[in-house]
């Protein structure tokens, strides 16, 4: 099980694709990767085993890996169950990202056997969750790490501002490893996490989200 500490203060750069877009190709994601590796990054979020693997072939840096699938019937779809879990091992993250919301998740799937598996393996658990209750439960079954990703995208925190500055100070109190993800969109931002108690950053979109960024620049020169 990897020391979380060659990631404390440091950069995770999320790396993922729309599936069918032009970036979703395990070649591409693995040389953005790189460039982020390069760049100075700590870690790397990255989406799906095949992109998983394909990075891991190329890059050093730990993976916190996850596998975005949706279930009929059910909200969560961020590493919703054990198969997805065991995907994600079996390529090889360091890390396994999952949504540690208190909804239901499908085939019966508890929060206590998603972390239990994790650490059978020897790999960390990263609790993506959306509110304070979340994270405290989440630590209380074990989660390594407890992270702001879902603040903003469930009913219970809708309309919430992000970066979640405020859920990172409440979570941070803690005591376990913070990270502040979402809504960072540039390094001031990501300095102010770090201030409110973070441990570690996560940015997407504003890195590697080329078409959303290229979308509006274009938008704005039409205005």
């Amino acid at each position: 099980m990897i020391s979380l500490e060659s990631l404390r203060g440091g950069l995770i750069v999320s790396v993922q694709a729309k599936p069918g877009s032009a970036l979703d190709d395990p070649a591409v994601i693995a040389a953005l990767a790189f460039a982020a590796e390069e760049g100075g990054a700590a870690g790397l979020r990255i989406q799906s085993a095949a992109h998983i693997r394909a990075v891991k072939a190329r890059c050093t840096l730990p993976v916190i890996g996850l596998v975005k699938r949706e279930y009929r019937g059910f909200e969560p779809y961020i590493t919703p169950t054990l198969r997805e879990v065991e995907e994600i091992l079996d390529a090889g993250a360091e890390i396994v990202a999952f949504d540690a919301t208190l909804r239901e998740r499908p085939e019966r799937t508890t929060l206590e056997r998603i972390v239990a598996t994790i650490h059978a393996a020897s790999r960390r658990a990263m609790a993506d969750c959306a509110t304070f209750e979340e994270a405290r439960v989440a630590q209380a079954h074990g989660a390594d790490m407890l992270a702001t990703t879902l603040c903003g995208y469930t009913p219970q925190s809708s309309g919430s501002p992000l970066p979640a500055l405020a859920l990172v100070a409440r979570i941070a109190a803690l005591g376990g490893f913070t990270i502040c993800e979402g809504g960072i969109g540039s390094p001031e931002t990501g300095g102010a996490a770090l201030r409110a108690g973070a441990d570690a950053i996560v940015v997407g979109t504003a890195l590697t989200g080329l078409s959303a960024r290229v979308g509006e620049f274009a938008a704005a020169l039409k205005k």
